[in-house]
């Protein structure tokens, strides 16, 4: 390790505990509430599919000295001076993305996918064009032209769905409804749809109806950066996400990629269209997820994802649970609990005094409203990051079916409780498994100088 690093890592191991002590004198209600939350996180099992622990090395860039950077405008192009840096690093993480997903431009200053995707419309389309998009009760997401969305204020908005008997995309009826209506832009990907989405036969769609295509890979970027799904990039114009679901990567960012014709006008809608200027510190968190992604550990934690979903699925069918289209191709899983004769609201209530955190879900043809809601969604990715392989997720999924089947049984919620909390303990939130070699060998080795 290089004196200089030395240095930095010992100012940085200095000034953080100073603080936190000023903290603990200064506002022990908030000190106290995030110690709570810390013990939170370590004791429970979580299965919110939009949730993971981030990777340490953006950890170790959200909140450097890169927050206080006013870097507003694109490299070469800010409205602030010293900003020579902050140019690299911006432009350090735009060709490690482009490298890692093949796409011809990227833009990483959004602050939310959400942003970005209200930023994409604004930049393809002028108010009133129609839309064609996954309905939201069928697995869609609200940015996608929701009623009470800013998307579905703005535009004439028309929804494909599932099929009753497949709960699957009606490919047949996305085209239907596409020649019928004749959208500018057609969009795929949602939050909660557990099945691979034919990208190929979107574009075509797409082409027929002289429409643009959109995909929003929010939840399954990190699987499609390692390769382990198929990738959107070469079918779609543009390409949205977040970077934490099964990127691993820090909350609060987006990336939106496209192809080079799009590119100044998808600039131009981020910033100045809706954003100012962007969260460097972020973006150089983003910067360091994207070298991570295209290291072989990233692989290997991928294909784990997919593989402990799959053992998932396999615990909850075989505690009776029923699953909407039957099962999953990628971390995300959407229980039916109707035959429990609970409500999600009531599973969820359930899982969370256990030990699990979830979220209440709608589910396709869902008779619930959202508030109550019929299903649970849950993924694989955070418990993975955690060190969890295929028998513990196995073992939760006949857990969880126990605990459905006896939802007023303080007995067996109280076992299965335990059970749990043995599970995660002593467990980090972020295991050593998939850190690069190198990288520990470096955080192994002795820092002191001779």
């Amino acid at each position: 390790m290089s004196d200089e690093s030395t240095t930095i890592r010992g100012r940085l191991n200095e000034v953080s505990p100073r603080w936190q002590g000023h903290l603990a004198i200064d506002d022990p209600c908030l000190v106290t509430l995030v110690e709570a939350e810390s013990r939170r996180q370590e004791d429970s099992i979580t299965l919110v599919a939009s949730e993971n622990f981030s990777s340490p090395r953006s950890r170790a860039l959200e909140g450097s000295a890169l927050a206080d950077k006013n870097a507003e405008g694109y490299p070469g192009k800010r409205f602030a001076a010293g900003c020579e840096y902050v140019d690299a690093i911006e432009g350090l993480a735009i060709a490690r993305l482009k490298e890692l997903f093949g796409c011809e431009h990227a833009n990483v200053q959004a602050m939310s996918a959400t942003i970005a995707n209200v930023a994409l419309l604004q930049a393809v389309l002028k108010p009133g064009d129609p839309i064609l998009s996954m309905r939201l009760t069928d697995g869609g997401h609200l940015s996608h032209g929701a009623a009470f969305h800013t998307s579905g204020r703005l535009y004439q908005v028309r929804h494909y769905g599932v099929g009753k008997a497949t709960e699957r995309i009606d490919m047949d009826e996305v085209r239907h409804i596409a020649k019928a209506t004749k959208p500018k832009l057609i969009i795929c990907g949602g939050s909660s749809y557990p099945r691979n989405i034919d990208y190929a036969a979107f574009a075509d769609i797409a082409q027929e109806v002289d429409a643009l295509l959109w995909a929003d890979i929010a939840h399954v970027a990190g699987l499609m950066a390692a390769r382990v799904v198929p990738s959107a990039v070469p079918h779609a114009d543009f390409v949205t996400s977040s970077t934490h679901k099964t990127w691993r990567g820090p909350r609060g960012g987006s990336v939106l990629m496209c192809r080079q014709e799009w590119g100044h006008a998808i600039d131009r809608a981020v910033f100045p269209g809706i954003q100012g200027a962007p969260k460097m510190d972020i973006i150089a968190a983003r910067a360091a997820l994207f070298k991570e992604t295209a290291e072989p550990e990233f692989a290997q934690y991928s294909s784990a994802v997919l593989e402990n979903a799959q053992a998932l699925a396999e615990g909850l069918r075989d505690e009776g649970v029923r699953l909407v289209t039957g099962g999953t191709d990628t971390h995300l899983l959407l229980a039916d609990v109707t035959d429990f004769e609970l409500s999600g609201l009531e599973a969820e209530q359930l899982l969370t005094q256990a030990g699990i955190t979830t979220n209440k879900n709608v589910i396709p043809f869902d008779k619930q409203p959202p508030s109550l809601s019929s299903g649970v969604r849950m993924g694989s990715a955070a418990m993975t990051t955690r060190g969890l392989g295929r028998s513990d997720f196995l073992h939760i999924g006949t857990l969880i079916g126990t605990l459905l089947r006896n939802p007023t049984d303080d007995g067996v919620r109280n076992r299965v409780q335990a059970i749990l909390a043995e599970m995660v303990e002593g467990l980090p939130l972020f295991s050593d498994r998939w850190l690069p070699r190198r990288s520990l060998a470096v955080i192994d080795a002795p820092t002191s100088r001779v």
